[in-house]
């Protein structure tokens, strides 16, 4: 058992070291091919020289983030078979199909498009060349489609069902698969945060220009498109973030509770802006969670419903089965002791039915599958043993979501300021304090992206696919030693990747303009 853990736990962390360092990755190149297609856009029609080398320069930093970003994706996707074997059989055909889609069809477009953006400057006509720029961006936003696709309906598992003969679920609705609300919400959430990256490192690296005496007309019209995609990626990735979070308070309100540190729900709930949990804290004890916070009157329940009189429950409430429903009212719903009974029955009633198949008995058959579907949407939680194993982690979940939302606020207020000093006050990209503001601001982006995503992942936790399987079925049956191994091997060619990408930058960005 404790080998089991342990497995458990290092396979865990070498997953989540993956998916963090990809996604270091990732926005810059969501966000910054758009930027580069506006840069071409501009020279296109207007042939200007200056507008060339923008595009040339930003272009190449480009495409030294896809393709370390291409390295570490194709490690993530490996080790759904290497170390998560278990999940991929039992979901393989549904989670399957995004992933195919994003291979075949998204990345083979980036692929094309991205070698007649660099090498074809001279070979295809400016039309064809502008196209092939944007239909790399659309290639990578197509491949961000489909992956999110494949994340979303392991947060909300639809379009499937459970078939006992071969022990797995099968895809019977592509489409209730793909367009998800959680899916397509949480897609454009993550597009327009790259947005937001893209446009923070292109004010960033600029300020470094400005900072060391070159490249001053480049780096004051790149602070405009990058200020401008900022600020219009920010106020849609608020928006969207705000569609995610009513997603969340229907889908998967333990989430929500855990972000906000919430233990019993209340009517006209508010959100806590600031606060300080206290260490150590029991579920079911009396004294109050925190050691002090600052709330915001009603806006958990406006957040969470769009009505500031409606309930929100808390950790307790979902745990004895009060819920809310799609339409915003409380309801009774199947409490997590009882989820337990009616997933350990389901487990019951599986074994059954392997044995009658086995037998050939047609009518132990019929009515163990019967069984099975009555209590499959229960399935995962026959693998617990007590409902405080449904409980994520309280602390790490509400202070990555604060980080992310402190962080977001302090980077519109940055690319407002941006925005407007390009246009209405220049000289205040000569100040060195602005400057430094701003190269700083590059670290803050990453940071806010990398909670967002902390916020999601460990938010569902202990499930790999909500209410139907947790992580500790999900496993690979492999050594503990050989996990931890390959994930300290992961960890250090994946830091020696990062300060590769970064040293290469450097000398791109410092190199002398010809």
């Amino acid at each position: 058992m404790d080998d089991l853990i342990t497995v458990v736990d290092w396979s865990r962390w070498q997953f989540a070291l993956t998916a963090m360092y990809h996604w270091l990755f990732v926005p810059l190149t969501l966000g910054l091919s758009v930027i580069v297609g506006i840069m071409e856009t501009i020279y296109y029609r207007t042939r200007s020289q200056a507008w060339l080398s923008t595009t040339k320069f930003w272009m190449t930093l480009f495409g030294i983030n896809f393709a370390i970003g291409v390295a570490t994706g194709i490690i993530l996707e490996f080790e759904f078979g290497t170390n998560w074997s278990n999940y991929s059989w039992f979901v393989g055909d549904i989670f399957g199909a995004p992933l195919a889609i994003e291979g075949l069809f998204a990345f083979f477009m980036e692929s094309t498009f991205i070698a007649i953006m660099f090498f074809g400057w001279k070979k295809v006509s400016a039309g064809f060349h502008l196209a092939a720029t944007w239909l790399t961006a659309l290639g990578a936003s197509i491949s961000a489609l489909w992956i999110l696709v494949a994340n979303a309906w392991m947060q909300y598992p639809v379009g499937m069902e459970f078939d006992p003969a071969q022990m797995r679920n099968v895809m019977d609705d592509f489409w209730a698969v793909a367009l998800s609300p959680v899916a397509i919400h949480k897609f454009f959430h993550a597009v327009f945060d790259g947005w937001v990256l893209a446009g923070v490192f292109v004010c960033g690296v600029s300020a470094w220009l400005l900072m060391t005496g070159r490249r001053r007309p480049m780096a004051l019209s790149s602070v405009k498109i990058g200020a401008w995609t900022g600020v219009v990626g920010m106020v849609l990735t608020m928006w969207t973030g705000d569609l995610s979070a009513v997603d969340v308070a229907r889908v998967q309100p333990m989430k929500l509770a855990a972000m906000e540190g919430l233990y019993n729900g209340d009517k006209s709930q508010e959100l806590v802006a600031f606060g300080l949990l206290r260490p150590g804290h029991e579920r079911t004890s009396d004294e109050d969670p925190f050691l002090f916070k600052i709330g915001l009157p009603y806006g958990l329940s406006i957040l969470a419903n769009h009505d500031a009189d409606s309930f929100v429950p808390g950790i307790n409430d979902i745990i004895d089965g009060i819920s809310v429903n799609a339409e915003g009212d409380t309801v009774s719903t199947v409490s997590y002791a009882d989820r337990i009974v009616l997933g350990k029955k389901a487990h019951e009633a599986l074994r059954a039915f392997d044995a009658a198949l086995a037998a050939g008995d047609s009518m132990a058959m019929a009515k163990a599958r019967a069984e099975i579907k009555e209590s499959y949407p229960y399935f995962g939680y026959g693998y617990l043993s007590s409902v405080e194993q449904a409980v994520p982690p309280v602390g790490v979940t509400f202070y990555a979501f604060r980080v992310m939302v402190l962080a977001g606020g302090y980077l519109l207020l940055f690319l407002i300021v941006a925005l407007w000093a390009a246009y209405r006050k220049a000289s205040l990209w000569d100040n060195k304090a602005w400057q430094w503001i701003a190269l700083l601001s590059i670290p803050v982006v990453y940071i806010c992206s990398q909670a967002g995503w902390v916020t999601a992942e460990v938010g569902r936790q202990p499930w790999i696919i909500q209410d139907l399987m947790p992580t500790c079925a999900a496993i690979s049956d492999i050594p503990a030693g050989s996990v931890i191994l390959t994930f300290w091997i992961f960890a250090a060619v994946f830091t020696a990747l990062l300060a590769a990408e970064v040293a290469i930058m450097v000398k791109q960005i410092n190199k002398k303009e010809e």
